[in-house]
């Protein structure tokens, strides 16, 4: 049987430097930062105390929070049911009436997170139950506290009968999302496929990051300044949260329709290196990372050389070396040969298990318009990397103009787990 092509049609976004895809294009462009000093973070006696809050106060939306009682959900629905009516309606579909419309088998929804609804615990379960009145928890509590919230939400607004889940991955959960809904249409079990992930913002979830002192600390009088991927400066990653959302679609189906296509997702590959050798629980090993790139490229059916633009993992940490390294082997490209590449957290913040989706909407956004946006904050390229690469490869200050046909982007997770795909220009 040969395999379905999947293509992008709709793309929602919710991130801490903008709400909505106009505006977020218009963030990334300018090189707008959604980093900044948290007080509560300092009132916890956090070494790091910054991070990336999305303000979904005036999203376009909202009503459908109200619509259907999303008030006392966390984060996670909040994030993804706006992301995903913002992707359903921006690849031309219409949300269907809740009570006089059918089940659509041909959609499912696979809406990942890499800690799921912990401040739905926190900030009533836990608190509630400790007093002994776990009576006043509202009857709908439960349905915003399982792992598939999110995607179990979107699939009631949307009225969505084909596979219904949620992943989790750690930072690849983003990417491996995209890969579960690329490999079910391919195989002709679905039409349509809502993907994506979404992370909260909650010092529950970056205290433990801040107590293995890999969060950034040297910033907090600066908070733009904090994020510095491939800098010799940079210090650890900067906690963000938020939420990104794709429609994929059976080409012939989006062709069907007329519908807009943003791109192509033309290869795709998920591994683990094992934790062996190199890799470890907190570092991807290289044998598992450099398998995973080159077989997202074979998947493509294309050469290393067609590759014009890298959307790179790049979280400030002293993986960024390695990243580069990685990719500078599997392509066989070193200094001026070397594709460019550019760091959304950089901007945003690393927004863990909703990175992968969030840094893929930029990619495709990119590609599409025909831009790059810069990486802030690496004016020192660790020289580590120039040793490999010519550092005029890093985009630090935005291309306004750039032709880009092909776009490889990784994500990197504990567990040492790996994400790549391959996007292609239509």
């Amino acid at each position: 049987m040969n395999r379905k092509r999947v293509v992008v049609t709709g793309m929602g976004i919710v991130a801490s430097n903008a709400t909505g895809l106009e505006d977020f294009q218009n963030a990334i462009k300018e090189g707008k930062s959604g980093i900044r000093f948290l007080p509560e973070l300092q009132k916890l006696n956090f070494g790091c105390q910054i991070g990336g809050v999305p303000d979904i106060s005036n999203s376009k939306y909202e009503d459908i929070l109200e619509k259907y009682h999303f008030e006392n959900a966390g984060q996670n629905v909040k994030y993804s049911c706006l992301a995903a009516a913002e992707a359903w309606l921006d690849a031309g579909l219409t949300i269907p009436d809740p009570i006089n419309s059918e089940t659509d088998y041909e959609t499912g929804v696979i809406i990942g997170s890499g800690v799921g609804n912990i401040d739905v615990f926190t900030d009533k379960i836990f608190p509630l139950v400790s007093q002994g009145s776990v009576r006043k928890l509202r009857s709908h509590t439960a349905e915003f506290t399982m792992f598939s919230a999110a995607s179990a939400n979107i699939a009631l607004i949307l009225g969505c009968g084909n596979h219904i889940s949620a992943n989790s991955s750690t930072c690849s959960t983003g990417a491996e999302s995209i890969i579960l809904g690329v490999e079910r249409i391919r195989n002709g079990l679905a039409k349509r496929m809502i993907v994506g992930s979404s992370e909260i913002a909650s010092p529950y979830v970056w205290g433990a990051f801040d107590s293995m002192r890999v969060l950034c600390r040297d910033y907090n009088d600066t908070p733009e300044k904090a994020s510095r991927p491939m800098s010799a400066s940079a210090a650890g990653f900067v906690p963000s949260a938020g939420a990104g959302v794709l429609i994929l679609e059976d080409m012939d189906s989006a062709l069907e329709r007329k519908a807009r296509i943003y791109a192509e997702i033309s290869g795709v590959a998920l591994n683990s290196g094992g934790q062996r050798k190199d890799g470890t629980m907190q570092a991807p090993g290289t044998e598992g990372v450099r398998r995973c790139l080159r077989q997202s490229i074979e998947d493509a059916g294309i050469n290393t050389e067609q590759i014009d633009y890298i959307c790179g993992h790049l979280s400030s940490t002293m993986a960024d070396v390695l990243e580069i390294n990685n990719w500078a082997a599997v392509l066989n490209r070193y200094g001026n040969d070397f594709p460019y590449i550019n760091s959304l957290k950089s901007i945003t913040g690393h927004a863990l298990g909703a990175s992968g989706t969030i840094e893929t909407i930029a990619a495709i956004i990119q590609m599409y318009y025909g831009f790059l946006f810069p990486s802030l904050n690496c004016e020192d390229v660790h020289n580590k990397i120039t040793d490999l690469i010519n550092p005029d490869k890093i985009v630090r200050n935005t291309i306004y103009t750039k032709n880009i046909n092909f776009v490889a982007k990784a994500s990197f997770g504990f567990g040492d787990i790996n994400a790549s795909l391959i996007l292609k220009k239509i």
